[in-house]
């Protein structure tokens, strides 16, 4: 098991946390991630492109003319698709892109990415992340205490700290089961506090076993 260093709010050593290797310790499986991210992508888009068929587009109950005699093709409805205003062939309809993916196929994504956050020193462990009220300048004087730069994931359940942060454009705040595994691989460093291990600790062992 790691240890990693514990810091308070304003960047001040607070003791140290014990990361289970399980979670935080694994050998990253990059195909896995990959695969999980493209999922997680997927159950995003809308599907709500549509087309009229022929059997939705309006009129051509009639047939245009008779079957012979005319020297013309044979044509049933001026609603058929080789006609102009006639319905589309093979058109996108409404649909879900959304698939599943097996659980520990999942969990395996979330701690590959968690623990290479811990091999790239990108993962900061605060003793604790609270505010009294939302404000965004005091959110982003915390982060100029901690000298963080780049991108910032931070794993919190304080409405407080979520509505702070609502305003910066390279902060994104989730609660512990919004954590997820594009969100960690985007952000270049990623926050958490010491209940938020444990209780990240708990969920993917958790769902591991059953």
């Amino acid at each position: 098991m790691a240890n990693l260093k514990v810091i308070d709010q304003k960047g001040k050593d607070a003791g140290e946390v014990t990361l289970k290797d399980e979670v935080f310790g694994i050998e990253p499986n990059e195909s896995v991630v990959f695969d999980a991210i493209i999922r997680q992508r997927a159950g995003k888009r809308q599907g709500t492109s549509k087309v009229k068929n022929r059997s939705a587009v309006r009129g051509g109950g009639k047939k245009p003319w008779k079957q012979k005699g005319t020297g013309r093709a044979r044509q049933g409805s001026i609603r058929s698709p080789q006609w102009r205003g006639g319905g589309v062939v093979f058109g996108p309809t409404p649909r879900s892109y959304a698939y599943s993916m097996p659980r520990k196929q999942r969990r395996l994504a979330i701690k590959s990415v968690l623990s290479q956050k811990l091999i790239d020193k990108n993962l900061i462990v605060l003793d604790q992340l609270t505010m009294s009220a939302p404000k965004t300048k005091e959110f982003k004087s915390m982060l100029d205490s901690l000298n963080i730069e780049g991108k910032v994931l931070v794993v919190s359940e304080d409405k407080n700290v979520q509505l702070s942060a609502r305003n910066l454009p390279k902060v994104k705040v989730v609660p512990i089961n919004g954590l997820n595994v594009e969100d960690v691989v985007n952000y270049d460093k990623l926050i958490l506090t010491k209940d938020a291990i444990e209780k990240i600790e708990e969920n993917v062992e958790g769902a591991s076993r059953k």
